[in-house]
This record gives structure tokens, C-alpha cells and sequence, in this order.
């Protein structure tokens, strides 16, 4: 029972949630490993994070589009227990012009590499892991969201290349596939009722979930309890994808 416990605390370590700035899974990730006992830092893309967290976090203004930005970000850090890439952004609809399908990957998935390829350094000095989240739409076809559907799946197998590259460093890389999440991100199709009902019909726990559905999963894919764990995606979908 104690070393179970043990597994879970964070004290000392050191993580940064890359995308938290307006709450939502990467805030509720953070808030779960600050709760934790970890020394939490977050990014987004917005000048200040919610004012639910503005006094919680260390927060830094990030474009993860930006190199140069990632790199004095990265320089100022000198070790990492943890690095959650969770920015991404998506628009329903939107995505099949090739030029939004472009930033879409731009953002979701090579700012994911840019930031674990500037940070491996910090994270490799505390053999360091990297959660990485990916969507169900890495393995579901989505008319509406090509780009974010594209990214997430290219997410999953960046996932895999890594933890195979960087394990001789010591560091894990995995990645959480949440299903449909109630989010900010996820409120413009929350508006049709119909796809709700949908999407409930055929969860086989009858729900959407919540951001603290996701947060646990990544509590275990960081603690010692997953220490022979890399390269997987786990997914946190209420069962949707076994359907």
C-alpha cells in the first residue's frame, strides 16, 4: 500500500504542460500533478492562461509554431520529470482548405516534435518521460476534422518512433487518446444535440467525458508504477473505440 502510494507523488518533479492556457485536459493534467506534489509550469499560445490558474502555475506565452521561441524556452530549463504536449487546435469544417490543413500539422504535430526534441535534454538529465495526447481520431475516419484527425494519428506513431529512438536515454514516450471530452475545444460540435445523442448512444458508458478523466492516465503513464511502459497510446474514450 505505501510503495502504491509512493508511486503517486510527485514531490521534486518538475513538469510542463505545453497547451494549458485555457483550462481543459492540458489544465487538468496540470492541476492533478501540482495536487500531486509537482513544481507545474504551463504554456498556450494566449497572453495569460485562465484566471482560474493565473495565480496556480508559472505561465509562459508560448508559439510552439515559433523554433526560436521553443529554444529559449528550452534553455531555460535544466531538468524535466515531465513534458505533456497537449496544444492542438482543430475547426470543424474548416480543415479541408490546404492551407489551415497545413497549420493544423504545423501546430498540433510538429510542435509536438519541436518541443520534445528541444526539451530532451532537460528530460533526459532526470530520465524523464513524455505523455504525449493523441484523439480516438487516430484510428477513426473524421469528415469534418481531416487535419486534426491526420495530426493525432501521425501523433501516435511519432509516439512510437520516439520511444524506441530515446529509450537508450532513459526517457519513456507515451501518448492518451481521449475520446469525446467536454472542453472549450469540443463546445462548437456539442451545439448539434443530435451528434451528442450520437456519440452517448454508442459510448458504451453512456457519456461524455470530462478533462479529469484524462488526468489520471497520465498520473500513471509518469509514475514509477508504468516504469516498463513505452510506447504506447492508451485510450480514454468511456469505450467508444471497441464498439
Amino acid at each position: 500500500m505505501l510503495q502504491a502510494l509512493a508511486n503517486y507523488n510527485f514531490s521534486g518533479n518538475k513538469i510542463v504542460v505545453i497547451g494549458a492556457s485555457r483550462g481543459g485536459i492540458g489544465a487538468s493534467i496540470a492541476r492533478a500533478f501540482q495536487d500531486a506534489g509537482a513544481d507545474v509550469e504551463i504554456t498556450g499560445v494566449e497572453k495569460k492562461c485562465i484566471p482560474e490558474d493565473s495565480g496556480r502555475f508559472c505561465y509562459t506565452q508560448l508559439d510552439i509554431t515559433d523554433n526560436s521561441a521553443i529554444e529559449s524556452f528550452a534553455a531555460r530549463k535544466d531538468r524535466i520529470n515531465v513534458l505533456v504536449n497537449c496544444a492542438a487546435i482543430t475547426q470543424r469544417g474548416k480543415e479541408m482548405d490546404p492551407n489551415f490543413f497545413s497549420h493544423v500539422l504545423d501546430v498540433n504535430l510538429s510542435g509536438t516534435y519541436r518541443c520534445s526534441h528541444a526539451l530532451k535534454s532537460a528530460l533526459t538529465l532526470a530520465g524523464g518521460t513524455i505523455i504525449n495526447i493523441a484523439s480516438m481520431y487516430a484510428r477513426f475516419g473524421s469528415p469534418k476534422n481531416p487535419a486534426y484527425g491526420a495530426s493525432k494519428a501521425a501523433i501516435e506513431q511519432l509516439t512510437k518512433s520516439l520511444a524506441i529512438a530515446w529509450a537508450i536515454d532513459g526517457v519513456r514516450v507515451n501518448a492518451i487518446a481521449p475520446g469525446f471530452i467536454i472542453t472549450e475545444q469540443s463546445a462548437p460540435a456539442r451545439r448539434d444535440l443530435s451528434f451528442v445523442n450520437t456519440i452517448e448512444a454508442r459510448t458504451p458508458l453512456a457519456r461524455w467525458g470530462h478533462p479529469e478523466d484524462v488526468s489520471g492516465t497520465a498520473l500513471f503513464l509518469a509514475s514509477k508504477a508504468a516504469s516498463f511502459i513505452t510506447g504506447v497510446c492508451i485510450p480514454v474514450d468511456g469505450g467508444y473505440s471497441v464498439v
